[in-house]
């Protein structure tokens, strides 16, 4: 039997339909397979892994652990630890910098140093479209400014942290008069007066433990010494203040506490932070240059005897010239190959929250960046030193926030630790830094 036009034309239609539907069907299908949130079951969505990069803490452990198990079954951070006992912060920049070159996706969320937020800044999302008003006026300014570059805010804070000096107060009550010496630390001692409480100690232990490796590190304490004579080491239009009356007496200072006031060991000139941990722990130090953060559960040099015994209080300064402190801390970027930014997003504010904030300085002194944290009086109660902190914020300065700081500080930092170790002279070590620097040279190490 022949079909008539009609019937061959509904028959047509029965057949398209058919296929158009089993079609829908499958991409639909491939379409939640390959969604990063694949197949819902039962409401839940399949669970999505983000990766975190960082100095991984047993304080940044439990927050992870706390957020891992709020969304169990939908989100889980795996970390990736690029510890400080094991990497130094130049260290940590240059395998991030490298990751993100590959453009590879197994980076979601990463920390950096606060100073690095320009460089990296290529490889960020703008965080801004993410976090409403409230969540961004609720972060202190001083560490919430060093988040954006060019007007965009790049990155959150984590945590701040600001330059410290610690001593063994067990060695200190030796002395006489050490009430008298114990309130002049408290209000940052002169350096003058530092050296002559060195030449009173008739000691082999070292008096005074710094970071003066070739590294970021060493730095810090330039840009604190040079801030306090109202100097920067350069501006954000790239202007450099290296070769300058105050550049010269911050770096003959640093040379003479080794050479000339026997202040600090030569062996200070290949330390950085955790070696000098180290350094100071095995030879019963005096004071150690730290930072407010670096002193958790997991800096294995120091005894439960000689933590007991350790206080703290502001760096030293220059005679007739003000307090300064420069300000450290590792900012959250969130990486722009992530295919999980919503997940991710969720991870960034937990983290800012006031509950992570707390038990990020409960279990490893890490200095909240959380308005309500230092707003709560019960918790300010119960933790005095955050006070100490808050006040010391006051003599906070932040290195400089330019595109290329990351290179000018490869070359000064390369130059100011030729001087200290006797290679070249100050004023040659300076007029060499900052040459190189404004020939834009690449410092390779």
């Amino acid at each position: 039997m022949q079909l008539n036009n009609r019937s061959r034309m509904n028959l047509e239609k029965i057949f398209y339909v058919v296929i158009s539907t089993i079609l829908v069907i499958v991409i639909v299908l491939i379409s939640y397979l390959f969604t990063p949130f694949g197949i819902e079951n039962n409401s839940n969505r399949k669970l999505a892994t983000i990766y975190y990069v960082d100095h991984i803490s047993t304080a940044h452990q439990k927050v992870i652990d706390i957020f891992n198990k709020k969304y169990e079954g939908q989100i889980k951070v795996e970390t990736i630890n690029l510890s400080f006992e094991k990497f130094s912060t130049n260290e940590r920049k240059e395998l991030l910098a490298r990751y993100l070159r590959s453009k590879s996706s197994r980076i979601d969320i990463f920390s950096v140093d606060q100073i690095w937020v320009p460089r990296f800044a290529r490889w960020g999302v703008p965080i801004q479209n993410y976090l409403d008003s409230n969540a961004v006026s609720s972060l202190i300014p001083n560490a919430l400014q060093t988040c954006y570059f060019k007007d965009t805010l790049l990155a959150v804070p984590l945590y701040i942290d600001i330059a410290v000096m610690f001593y063994r107060d067990d060695l200190l009550k030796k002395l006489p008069d050490y009430n008298s010496i114990v309130n002049e630390l408290s209000k940052s001692i002169t350096w003058e007066n530092f050296i002559k409480l060195r030449q009173r100690i008739n000691s082999q232990n070292p008096f005074y433990t710094f970071q003066a490796d070739d590294y970021e590190g060493l730095l810090c304490t330039f840009t604190e010494l040079m801030a306090g004579q109202n100097k920067l080491i350069a501006d954000k239009e790239g202007n450099i203040f290296i070769n300058t009356p105050e550049g010269k007496k911050s770096l003959q200072l640093l040379v003479d506490l080794i050479y000339k006031y026997k202040v600090s060991p030569e062996e200070v000139t290949y330390l950085k932070e955790n070696e000098s941990f180290k350094f100071f722990a095995e030879h019963n130090g005096y004071f150690l240059r730290s930072w407010s953060s670096m002193f958790d559960d997991e800096v294995e040099y120091l005894t439960d005897e000689m933590r007991k015994n350790l206080e703290i209080a502001p760096v030293p300064h220059f005679e007739n010239t003000k307090p300064v402190s420069v300000y450290g801390g590792w900012n959250l970027m969130i990486s722009k190959f992530s295919g999980k930014i919503p997940e991710v997003i969720k991870f960034v504010k937990f983290l800012m929250s006031e509950e992570s904030q707390k038990i990020m300085f409960e279990e490893g002194g890490y200095l909240p960046t959380n308005l309500n944290v230092y707003n709560d009086s019960d918790f300010t109660s119960k933790h005095k030193e955050i006070i100490f902190f808050k006040n010391l914020f006051k003599t906070g300065v932040h290195r400089p926030f330019m595109e290329g700081y990351t290179n000018v500080s490869d070359v000064l930092s390369y130059y100011l630790n030729s001087s200290m170790k006797g290679e070249i002279k100050v004023e040659e070590a300076l007029r060499q830094a900052e040459k190189k620097i404004l020939e834009k040279s690449i410092m390779v190490k």
